[in-house]
């Protein structure tokens, strides 16, 4: 089974093509940071307001860890507990997903703040913006929980791998990083960074597709071992859920303050919830809190990017792939 302790090295016969094919769809989906032009958006930083401007200097300093923390977990906890080499083909692969977007944010942080001392407390951030440093305490929770298991042998390893799988595709990649894609598409609702939201649809591309690589090894071992997805285990994932969503509703607080126009932390709040029930869903798991997104324009984020090909690459581009691309995750 998926879980059981060893490293099979056999790609033949596949025992699971599904996650083959998704190793190849990320490959096809390639893209580099040189390709993203943010010099476009530093005249949009020059006429915001200071609000906007923190707002901005907050989310970037966010940016510049969490996918670091997301890199960390997959060398540490999934990758030698998943027992199938086609399924290791995709987290090699999503770890350089990874490394590409540290690129990208380091390349942001260059970009957006040429003083080198407000740069050094942007990736600082995890230490002393208390919002953010809950935000990262939250992830090292369930980083540190598997400790040092080094083999899944019984129930409670294998569900103690599950909560960390669950806590990292569901709050990390598919809450924590979906709020801060809120904020970049606000800014693009109204015409700005354009740079920033162009680089955020291919980031947005890839983690949607770890998120859903993730939830398709859940499933998978749902399929071989049911008895680990009892009710114990649906409560820890729902407290799990609320855990993150007050992390991130702390987080919105610190970003938004008393409110921008078309963004403050209440709607912010009802979004975190309707995400948080996405993912719920997704699990076969009760949703917890019935709200609907706020957020008109989230809504258009699964139609395709309008853009002239020759000014600059569309997101919904992939390398040697023929046929429609689109957004298949829903906000």
């Amino acid at each position: 089974m998926l879980l059981d302790p060893g490293m099979d090295l056999t790609l033949r016969p596949m025992r699971y093509p599904d996650f083959y094919e998704r190793y190849r769809a990320a490959i096809r989906n390639t893209w580099t940071v040189e390709e993203v032009d943010l010099h476009s958006d530093l005249a949009d930083l020059a006429k915001m307001s200071p609000q906007e401007r923190h707002l901005i200097n907050r989310l970037v300093a966010f940016f510049a860890t969490g996918d670091s923390i997301v890199a960390n977990n997959l060398v540490l906890n999934l990758y030698q507990h998943v027992n199938a080499p086609e399924a290791r083909l995709y987290l090699s692969r999503q770890l350089f997903e990874e490394a590409v977007h540290v690129q990208f944010y380091l390349t942001l942080l260059d970009t957006y703040l040429p003083d080198h001392d407000e740069r050094a407390k942007a990736f600082a951030a995890v230490e002393h913006i208390p919002s953010i440093r809950d935000k990262a305490e939250f992830c090292f929770k369930y980083i540190d929980s598997l400790g040092g298991l080094t083999r899944l042998e019984d129930a409670a390893d294998r569900r103690a791998f599950l909560l960390n799988l669950i806590c990292f595709a569901a709050c990390i990649e598919g809450l924590f990083f979906y709020g801060a894609f809120a904020y970049v598409y606000w800014f693009r609702s109204r015409g700005l960074l354009n740079g920033l939201a162009t680089g955020t649809n291919w980031v947005f591309r890839d983690e949607s597709m770890h998120m859903e690589f993730a939830f398709s090894v859940v499933d998978t071992v749902r399929s071989e071992e049911p008895e680990l997805f009892d009710d114990e285990l649906a409560g820890q994932v729902t407290t799990m859920m609320e855990d993150a969503v007050a992390a991130e509703l702390a987080f919105a607080r610190d970003l938004c303050g008393d409110g921008l126009f078309g963004m403050n932390a209440d709607q912010m709040e009802e979004y975190l919830q309707y995400v948080a029930d996405q993912r719920l869903r997704r699990l076969g798991m009760p949703i917890r809190y019935g709200t609907a997104n706020p957020f008109g324009f989230m809504e258009l984020q699964d139609v395709q990017e309008l853009a002239n090909f020759f000014e600059r690459r569309v997101s919904a581009y992939q390398v040697a792939v023929e046929g429609s691309v689109s957004f298949d995750e829903s906000f």
